[in-house]
């Protein structure tokens, strides 16, 4: 049976419940839309998420950690709620009346109080009754369109951290210091490159200047907030901007830039276009260019570098993708990522996925980011951003943004110095491709 949950709204649902999964039970068009059908797949199963949905696009539904029954009895439950999603956010109802959260009715569904029943009366409807015992309202809850599409119930599941974690991490205090002196004392391999030039690629809101912020506040010994980041829905980043890196505030400059554009929009016109990556990765940029979402950029136009050299030319590409996001990427921005990935690859120019928001897309790993490779869940995201984007999970990075602390976090600060490192290790193997194909040349002339 597949579920008509989508990833974002089930692991919302699971965030609600700790760490867990959700196992689907019944499924009313498969099963029957009877009370006898429900019970017979959920009786004696719990704690369930039961979900309803109707043709006006409403998916809502209750918790209840009792197991279901024919009793005819209110079963006690102070745990129980109601919910609602308004598109991904969740609207939570807790019981009002925990002795009376759960009724066992024989011919009906899961039946919250006297307040909601889907499948009622063995019907493919909706009973609602606002108040009694559950406070919501019924055009937020379904929006008064009380006939079933499809009801679901679910049975919830402990989940266990991996036992060993299935990518290889050192967490202690001395690795961070190893990273960090790797970092500075790095040199491309290639003597006529000093820094090398990284560009950012990722849609709106996907966390691409938060991750620069990061690692400089990695370098800065202190949370900073140099580039524009933020929460919004058009990009906050309406110019090329290239981001240099001090080891502390009056250090040296470190081997590594940023290269940050706008974000990917799924409308076309909007956000950066395809056709100016082009222009980007061969260098003819300069800083602080103004993008033009409806005009695409020209390599020859006014400051721009008409003939960029090696060292102002992108060496590496990292692909930024939310965790929480990257089930419900829509067709159109996974079509662009598409085009400029084959861009890429022409120019042979190596490329990386960061995932950002782990933590906040994995309840295990919101508890300590030490469990970030002991997350199946995140495994799981890590294996479809890869087939999504065309790149080996090998080139799958999770990081954990600085967004909301005032202190840096060691465990953070490693996540996000190994995304460096692969960084600058990615960049060499482009150098000696370019190094090995010079080299043939010499020796064919």
């Amino acid at each position: 049976m597949s579920s008509m949950l989508t990833r974002s709204q089930r692991r919302t649902i699971c965030s609600q419940l700790g760490r867990v999964k959700l196992q689907l039970l019944y499924k009313a068009s498969i099963h029957g839309f009877t009370g006898a059908a429900f019970h017979q797949q959920c009786d004696n199963r719990c704690p369930t998420v039961s979900v309803g949905y109707n043709a006006s696009g409403y998916v809502f539904g209750g918790y209840t950690k009792q197991p279901f029954s024919q009793s005819g009895q209110y079963v006690h439950d102070d745990q129980a709620f109601l919910f609602t999603f308004n598109e991904e956010k969740l609207l939570k109802y807790p019981v009002t009346v925990p002795a009376n959260a759960v009724r066992m009715i024989s011919n009906s569904g899961p039946y919250f109080g006297e307040a909601l029943a889907l499948v009622s009366g063995s019907k493919a409807v909706v009973f609602s009754n606002p108040g009694n015992h559950y406070n919501f309202t019924a055009a937020e809850m379904h929006g008064n369109d009380l006939n079933l599409t499809e009801c679901e119930v679910y049975e919830v599941e402990e989940t266990s951290e991996l036992v060993r974690p299935w990518r290889t991490i050192n967490w202690e205090s001395e690795k961070r210091k190893d990273l960090i002196q790797s970092i500075k004392m790095y040199k491309p391999t290639v003597s006529s490159v000093s820094q090398v030039r990284v560009l950012l690629i990722g849609p709106v809101g996907a966390g691409k200047s938060s991750f620069f912020n990061s690692i400089n506040s990695v370098f800065r010994g202190h949370v900073t907030s140099q580039a524009i980041a933020g929460c919004s829905t058009t990009s906050l980043t309406t110019q090329f901007r290239t981001y240099s890196l001090k080891a502390g505030r009056e250090g040296k400059p470190l081997p590594i830039i940023f290269c940050d554009t706008m974000g990917l929009e799924e409308s076309t016109g909007a956000g950066l276009d395809i056709d100016d990556i082009s222009s980007i990765l061969k260098g003819h940029l300069p800083d602080r260019y103004q993008f033009n979402p409806s005009a695409p950029l020209h390599s020859e136009g006014h400051g721009n570098h008409k003939s960029p050299v090696l060292k102002d030319k992108i060496h590496c590409v990292a692909y930024i993708s939310d965790a929480c996001k990257v089930s419900i990427m829509p067709k159109k921005l996974e079509e662009k990522l598409d085009a400029i990935r084959r861009k890429v690859n022409l120019m042979g120019i190596p490329q990386l996925v960061l995932l950002t928001r782990v933590d906040e897309a994995c309840p295990l790993v919101t508890e300590d980011v030490r469990n970030v490779y002991k997350s199946g869940y995140i495994k799981e995201m890590m294996q479809e951003v890869s087939a999504r984007l065309g790149v080996p999970v090998s080139c799958v990075v999770p990081v954990k943004n600085y967004s909301e602390e005032l202190e840096l976090d060691p465990d953070c600060d490693i996540l996000l110095l190994s995304a460096v490192i692969q960084m600058l290790r990615f960049a060499d193997n482009y150098f000696d491709e370019i190094s090995d194909r010079f080299s043939n040349i010499e020796t064919k002339e």
